[in-house]
């Protein structure tokens, strides 16, 4: 069984940092991708970077040139740094990872931002 266990997040001012990761447990041959979703309150939750097993990333338009996306192949782990953060970037962030074809999800994490 593939278990992504998340970490980080928090409550930040405006402006602020944060970090996220993610590791990914269990029986693993092969991570096709990992990244990150994010859900605000009454909003579908949407893509906030994924990075593939061939290096290419890509990231939403509203997160870019703020937020990095890395993994540590080795660790099966994926980072979010969120740098210049904005109230509106307040929201449950999701680890996403595509394992052996497989969707999997972690339990989320919330990042608040206040003004």
């Amino acid at each position: 069984q593939v278990q992504l266990v998340e970490s980080g997040g928090g409550l930040v001012q405006a402006g602020g940092s944060l970090s996220l990761s993610c590791a990914a447990s269990g029986r693993i041959f092969s991570i096709n991708a990992m990244g990150w979703y994010r859900q605000a309150p009454g909003k579908q939750r949407e893509l906030v970077a994924t990075g593939i097993s061939g290096g290419s990333t890509n990231y939403a338009d509203s997160v870019k040139g703020r937020f990095t996306i890395s993994r540590d192949n080795a660790k099966k782990t994926v980072y979010l740094q969120l740098n210049g953060l904005k109230p509106e970037d307040t929201a449950v962030y999701y680890c996403y990872a595509k394992i052996d074809l497989i969707e999997y999800w972690g339990q989320g994490t919330q990042v608040t931002v206040s003004s």
